[in-house]
Order: C-alpha cells, then structure tokens, then sequence
C-alpha cells in the first residue's frame, strides 16, 4: 500500500505527464540548499555534488488514457511545473534538423547557467587546441574534455580555459563560431563562479555548431547520458528518457541547469537548454522540476 508521501508524488507526476514508465523515475537528490548572499565565498569542489537517488512513482501506460502530449499542450504541460517549483526559468527547445522552436520561456535572458559553462569551455577549446596536445598527466584533449563533461571536473575546467589563454580567448572563439556574444560571459570555466551568465540560446547555438564540428563525437560523448552514466546515471532511469537524453548537469545554490541533446521518436534530435535559477527554492525540487520537462518534451508529437 501506499503511504500518503507515496501518493501525492504520485498525484503531482499524474498532473503534468500523461504517459510513462511500468518502474520507478530515480531523480537525483540533493540536500536542500538556503539561498546565500553574492557575496559569500562558494567552496572550491573538484566534482559536482554526488547524487543519490529518490524512487518517484511513475504510472504504467495502461493506466493512463493517451500517449503522449500533442504540441498544443506542450507549453501548458511546461508552464505547469514552472509555476509548482517556482523560482526563474530560461528554456529553450528547437529541433536539429531545421532549427524549428519546439518551446521557448526567457531564452534569451542572461542566466547563472552553473557547470553548463563547461559545454562552452570545451567547445572553444575543441576548436583551439589540437587533439593530441598532452593537457596534464600526460592526458591529451580528447581525454581531458571526457573527464570535464561526463564528471564535471571543475579543476580540468579551469584548467583547460587556462590553456585557451583565458575567456577573452575562449569568447572571441565562440564568437568565431557564430554565437552571440552578448549572450554569455565567462568568469571561470566551471561554472563555479556566480559571476557566469549565459542565454539558454547560447548553450543551444553552441550545441548546435558543435553537433556538425569536426570533433563532434568527442563533444557528443562527453555528455553524460540519462540513466547510464556520468552525473545523469542516476537521473531518469527507467522512463522513456533513460539513454535518449545526452546532457550537461549543472548545481550550485539555488540553480540547476540542463542543456543537450534529446533522440527524439518523431522530431529526430531535439537540442535543449533548461535553467533554473531559484534561490528559495531546494535543489532536489529543481532537479525534479528539470527532469519532469525533459520527459514532457520525450512525449510530445505533432498529432497529425
């Protein structure tokens, strides 16, 4: 039987997804976290905060009337969960193939996009430095931009944007690439420092230039993929997101970031950007909250 904590986590998913798995959805947990004055030092960690998971109860298919969400539900479904969690959102979703908007809320608003800066740290850096350069401990490029993104290792962040020549170098890079600059600013290259801003448009240009780069299977790889591996192994395991979602974490105080790629069944590739900046709200509620639009967005068709 269900106690009654069981069943309003039930309610609340019932509430915004119509379809889902037969198991249970593992979202990460986080202690929550109080809001912290700009001022106040942040703790120099090497890794993102190791996650844990919560068993949240998912519906299976046969006890819910439909299958998916047709597009002109998409930004209610999404609006949703936003007023629930609360807190500021800057969203963007557009398809690969033909650049179309799935969805959009304040994407070109400046964000503190947290450890999502490290897509752009090693996307310059994948332009700038060659493959076979000895990083450190006789790492090359490849290896150290593995490492970067899958574990989100600030250290080698930092380091990397270090070699670059610093975010001076590192924007004018992007810039080069087609991004816009005014829609990011680098302050570090891990997201450490609150000082990073970025536009979810910003992180989606960039995956987009760097899903045709030369490198792009070394990016691609490097992103941590739902429910398999790196700081997403442990993040929607056992939904219909569970190794389709290929994506960049993101946790400080107060903020959760999501950007990457999602394989679609009707849309192809999808590239995406999700960030939360809350800081009155707890990071298990975000991180849940993120996750809830990444499998609503799974679920949406065209329903032609």
């Amino acid at each position: 039987m269900f106690n009654k904590k069981t069943f309003i986590n039930f309610l609340s998913i019932c509430a915004i997804c119509t379809a889902g798995s037969v198991s249970a959805q593992s979202i990460i947990e986080i202690e929550p976290l109080r809001p912290i004055p700009q001022s106040t030092p942040l703790p120099l960690s090497t890794f993102e905060p190791e996650p844990r998971s919560i068993p949240i109860y998912v519906p299976p298919p046969e006890k819910l009337k439909s299958t998916g969400y047709c597009n002109s539900f998409l930004a209610p479904a999404m609006q949703n969960i936003i007023k629930r969690y609360g807190g500021g959102w800057g969203i963007l979703v557009q398809r690969l193939d033909n650049g179309e908007t799935i969805y959009h809320y304040n994407a070109d608003k400046h964000f503190i996009p947290a450890s999502n800066m490290k897509i752009l740290t090693t996307a310059a850096a994948l332009q700038r430095i060659n493959l076979s350069t000895t990083i450190s401990a006789n790492k090359s490029l490849k290896e150290w931009v593995k490492v970067t993104n899958l574990r989100s290792n600030n250290y080698y962040a930092n380091v990397l944007l270090k070699r670059l020549g610093g975010g001076r170098v590192a924007k004018k890079t992007l810039t080069n690439l087609g991004i816009n600059p005014r829609g990011f600013h680098f302050a570090d290259g891990s997201g450490l420092s609150r000082r990073n801003i970025a536009t979810p448009r910003t992180l989606v240009d960039t995956l987009r230039v760097m899903y045709s780069d030369r490198n792009r299977d070394i990016f691609f790889t490097s992103l941590p993929t739902a429910g398999v591996s790196g700081t997403l192994r442990n993040r929607m395991k056992k939904t219909s997101a569970q190794g389709v979602v290929h994506a960049k974490t993101g946790t400080l105080r107060g903020v959760r970031a999501l950007s990457g790629y999602l394989d679609h069944r009707q849309y192809g590739t999808l590239i995406f950007s999700i960030l939360a900046n809350a800081p009155n709200q707890s990071g298990t509620a975000l991180v849940k909250a993120i996750d809830q639009m990444v499998l609503t967005l799974n679920r949406t068709s065209n329903c032609q």
